[in-house]
């Protein structure tokens, strides 16, 4: 079975957003595949995906603090500021974080740990909507 489908994500404020459950409701056929990978790929290069801790927002929040502690806005030496000031420590963000995932499938459901969930990390102040590819391949 092969299955391709477009996620539109609503925007978001900048910082990690658990957004597992849209992803699931996103891919119908995810139920159908007994045994398989769910590819993410985010179309956009100032936002991330990653594979973190699904309970505890606190999580998210540091992570949020560290990465804007390590990529900080008023860097002087970087020159894309056309788009603003957050533009450029976005695009670091997404390149640290990356913006694929995959994601093996078992039984009709992804096959992530307890404690995992999937990620949007929001990397501008306002980025606006987010678009997913996620291509399906499994039996």
């Amino acid at each position: 079975m092969w299955h391709q489908t477009e996620i539109r994500l609503a925007a978001r404020s900048r910082g990690f957003h658990l957004i597992t459950d849209e992803v699931v409701a996103g891919v119908a056929a995810l139920g159908e595949c007994e045994i398989g990978l769910l590819h993410l790929q985010l179309l956009h290069t100032s936002a991330s995906l990653t594979l973190n801790e699904n309970a505890d927002p606190d999580v998210r929040h540091d992570m949020d603090a560290f990465i804007r502690r390590l990529v900080p806005g008023d860097l002087p030496y970087f020159r894309h500021t056309l788009e603003g000031p957050d533009d450029m420590p976005a695009h670091v963000a997404a390149s640290l974080f990356g913006t694929q995932l995959t994601l093996a499938v078992r039984g009709g459901r992804l096959a992530t740990g307890t404690w995992q969930g999937i990620w949007l990390g929001e990397h501008r102040d306002h980025g606006g909507p987010r678009r997913l590819i996620a291509t399906l391949n499994g039996a």
